[in-house]
């Protein structure tokens, strides 16, 4: 792959980690993001490998800040090539236990953050006529999950925006993708006790966790591609099927 300039949103750990990484790895220029200031052992991590890394810290629910990610990010390395929209909450309940701020919090960081990022940076792709965007969906936003009927609605809305922008940004040779985890090995399914992770298991039929890695390379993928939109990718095992 040619060097590209990559912003991965929520890159301090699980799955934006290992696509930070990734890109790091190949010698790019990574953007890494989160809320706060990156540990000195999560730094070090990253300037391990060959790429450039450059911090940009801060909320993508903030419509501003998405604006000054975009804004910064051109500013240090000159274009924005590929945005691995991933920074996502859990507010996990019981749908008639569940509260106002508890959805809307969800649908402020794993959607409209994604719309907000989205659209500052297609702004820089339509002008250099070039550009990935790829956004982090989730099965539960294609079938759904019990106690996460916001989560499910975030993602499930996602997959909405993201074929939606890939019709509109076509044209100018921006390519919009979507990529939909299934369970992977995380510190949130670290701490699922051994019955849950059984019953999980029981639905995928390659009969084991998938790893950041492999959502990773999909990713890595997908952004050197010239004739792929508007998917949605599964990488969970054979959890979910369409037919």
């Amino acid at each position: 792959m040619d060097k590209k300039t990559i912003i991965v949103t929520g890159s301090t750990r699980g799955i934006g980690k290992a696509i930070a990484a990734f890109f790091l790895n190949r010698g790019h220029n990574v953007v890494v993001n989160g809320r706060k200031d990156l540990s000195d052992d999560l730094m070090d991590y990253f300037n391990v490998f060959d790429g450039t890394v450059h911090v940009i810290n801060g909320d993508i629910s903030d419509s501003a800040f998405a604006k000054k990610l975009i804004k910064d990010t051109r500013k240090h390395f000159g274009s924005v090539d590929v945005l691995v929209n991933n920074a996502g909450i859990t507010r996990d309940n019981l749908a008639i236990r569940l509260s106002d701020d508890d959805f809307d919090a969800t649908l402020d960081v794993n959607l409209k953050g994604t719309f907000y990022t989205s659209k500052e940076a297609a702004k820089v792709m339509l002008k250099q006529r070039s550009g990935h965007i790829i956004n982090m969906s989730s099965v539960v936003g294609v079938a759904g999950n019990v106690g996460q009927a916001n989560y499910a609605a975030s993602k499930a809305g996602v997959i909405g925006l993201t074929k939606s922008l890939a019709k509109e940004l076509a044209p100018r040779g921006v390519l919009v993708n979507a990529i939909a985890p299934g369970f992977i090995e995380s510190d949130m399914t670290d701490q699922l006790t051994d019955e849950v992770k059984e019953k999980a298991l029981m639905t995928i039929p390659l009969n084991r966790l998938g790893k950041a890695e492999e959502v990773a390379e999909l990713a890595g993928f997908l952004s050197n591609q010239k004739y792929i939109t508007g998917q949605v990718f599964h990488v969970d095992g054979g959890m979910v099927m369409n037919g």
